[in-house]
């Protein structure tokens, strides 16, 4: 099986080790992934601030690097959902046949990370060693757009010395957004803080989820509060082992 990592912008400009823990973990697992070099932006950005035709030539790049590979892996359930449900409109708007056809490829190999390793992979013991108390935040897109259910809780609950707490409103939006944060920061903060105090109330040490815009977000409140919480992304834990 082919396989591909989309590393997605925001990890390659803020959250590199993300990446690498997909990688060492996937590793770990005896997959070798690729990562190809053309790869840019999953195109999210433009579509939902309603500009497709600009999206078009960035979805194009997208099936030029990773059309042909078995299965794409994402990071990121936000990112992933793009490429799975909003490709294909980008690609209708183009008119060209040839863009449709590749991205009606590349959509359905495209995989968020639990998905790729419960679904695809069928593991859901990694052989993870993390000995902390640990929270998790469900994504909107993860959790809304693609529904991946409770497969980062079964992962997260077979990781060694791992205890995990439910975070009281855990469905609730962190308030991040995209440019929602910019267009409305004072309902975006708010909204953030909110989550904040009920993962504080879980008396855990370390807010995790799928998507690292949403840790940035929620990263930055923890920090100016000074509460000593930390966030981490969940390829992070799951890349880790006793030996570490």
């Amino acid at each position: 099986m082919r396989v591909a990592l989309m590393l997605t912008c925001i990890n390659d400009t803020l959250f590199p080790d993300t990446g690498t823990a997909v990688v060492r973990l996937l590793r770990r697992l005896g997959v070798d992934v690729d990562f190809p070099e053309g790869q840019t932006c999953c195109a999210q950005p433009m579509v939902n601030t309603g500009y497709l035709d600009e999206a078009v030539p960035v979805v194009r790049q997208f099936v030029d690097s990773f059309d042909g590979y078995d299965a794409i892996v994402v990071p990121s359930g936000s990112c992933a959902g793009c490429v799975r449900h909003q490709h294909g409109l980008v690609a209708r708007r183009s008119g060209d046949p040839a863009l449709e056809a590749a991205v009606a490829r590349t959509g359905p190999r495209t995989h968020e990370l639990t998905e790729f390793l419960v679904d695809v992979l069928g593991v859901e013991d990694v052989g993870a060693y993390f000995p902390h108390r640990v929270t998790y935040h469900p994504t909107c897109h993860s959790l809304r757009m693609l529904g991946v259910g409770d497969r980062p809780t079964r992962l997260l609950r077979a990781v060694k010395g791992l205890r995990l707490v439910e975070l009281p409103a855990a469905e609730e939006c962190c308030g991040f957004g995209g440019t929602f944060a910019l267009k409305n920061a004072e309902t975006s903060v708010a909204m953030g803080s909110d989550k904040v105090r009920h993962a504080r109330d879980t008396g855990a040490e370390v807010l995790v989820a799928g998507d690292n815009s949403c840790l940035l977000h929620l990263g930055g409140i923890l920090s100016r509060e000074q509460t000593g919480m930390r966030v981490m992304h969940l390829a992070e834990i799951l890349a880790q082992t006793e030996a570490d």
